[in-house]
């Protein structure tokens, strides 16, 4: 099943006109954003919007103070070292800036909270306390109605290892104080640049395969990796994926057919661009048996690496995707003449 289109609003130009392109079609009515978003324009920007078409779904995060942290500071919820930071996730933080979300957004009931970039607290020691007392206060809100479900938005949280959503659901669970909490989402970059969760999730494992076992909506992050794998990949790696489509669709293409992904974020200011994005999004998913030859492409599996100059010295080097496609400075895959043909090529510092 393919994922469902939403607007991302992250570095998006003419917010309000691509937001009400995508309220215009019930299947891409959702919209995710952030107070910090667009120097703190976004949810200005995006609250007409909201109020013209109350059918809308919106997504937005807490985490972030700029540029409300004076405000913040002066209303004693944030101390002046957090707003120096530019972070954070304290209880009381997060109650303020849900209220000043709502009344941005001019939304009584925010669809979901986002905790935004968790790994920013800084102590990993520490981080278990702050997420659970920050749950607490987002259950305080379902439970009054103010917003609909909560999760967490990070970018490399779950790769650094100091998120698991075994452990997310335990400290929601702990500040419910039962199973039935609100904690139902994820968001998290799912891509061909950043193939690790994706490669998990053909196994129906990692982050998101444990999100998805438990019914959590799951939204992809940089689908196209900020533009770059679109200028970075090639046609013959949208043939790969589905023939008859851009490098641009079939990538996307490829994020939303990852098992366990609900929502793509594209952020897409241009009206051919937002097309060409739910055009894709309507073709069948890709199989997961064609997703992961294409993993198996970019990050090519772990080989034995001599990592001294004794012959008995070996270790494995890790699986993962480089800037580079995963060795050397471009991937490659072998075609049926038996000639190379580069399908992604990412150069990164030092690659000629």
């Amino acid at each position: 099943m393919t994922a469902s289109l939403a607007l991302g609003t992250y570095r998006l130009r003419e917010v309000a006109t691509a937001a009400r392109r995508a309220a215009a079609c019930p299947g891409t009515a959702w919209v995710d954003t952030a107070p910090n978003y667009l120097a703190g324009r976004a949810h200005r920007l995006l609250a007409p919007v909201l109020t013209d078409h109350p059918g809308m779904q919106v997504s937005t995060k807490v985490g972030f103070p700029a540029p409300g942290a004076a405000a913040a500071v002066a209303a004693g919820v944030l101390p002046p070292e957090a707003a120096e930071r530019g972070h954070s996730l304290a209880a009381g933080y997060v109650r303020w800036q849900v209220e000043r979300n709502r009344a941005a957004l001019g939304r009584a009931c925010l669809d979901t909270v986002f905790l935004h970039n968790p790994e920013r607290t800084g102590d990993p020691a520490v981080l278990p306390i702050v997420l659970r007392e920050a749950f607490a206060v987002l259950e305080e809100a379902a439970a009054a109605g103010h917003l609909g479900t909560y999760g967490i938005a990070t970018w490399s949280g779950f790769t650094e290892g100091l998120l698991t959503v075994d452990e997310l659901e335990r400290l929601a669970t702990e500040a419910a104080g039962s199973p039935d909490h609100r904690l139902r989402a994820v968001q998290l970059p799912v891509s061909l640049v950043e193939t690790g969760a994706l490669e998990l999730a053909l196994d129906g494992q990692g982050p998101i395969g444990e999100a998805a076992e438990r019914g959590w909506q799951v939204f992809a992050s940089a689908p196209l990796h900020g533009g770059e794998l679109v200028r970075a990949a090639t046609g013959d790696l949208a043939a790969l994926l589905r023939p008859g489509l851009s490098v641009a669709q079939a990538c996307l293409l490829a994020a939303a057919s990852c098992p366990g992904v609900t929502k793509v974020l594209l952020s897409a200011s241009a009206p051919a661009h937002w097309e060409a994005a739910r055009a894709a999004l309507d073709q069948a998913a890709i199989p997961p048996w064609t997703l992961r030859k294409v993993c198996d492409v970019l990050a090519p599996p772990p080989r034995l690496t001599n990592t001294a100059h004794s012959p008995h010295s070996m270790r494995r080097a890790p699986r993962s995707m480089s800037r580079s496609g995963g060795g050397g400075c471009g991937a490659t895959r072998a075609a049926p003449s038996g000639r190379k043909r580069t399908i992604l090529s990412m150069e990164p510092a030092g690659c000629g």
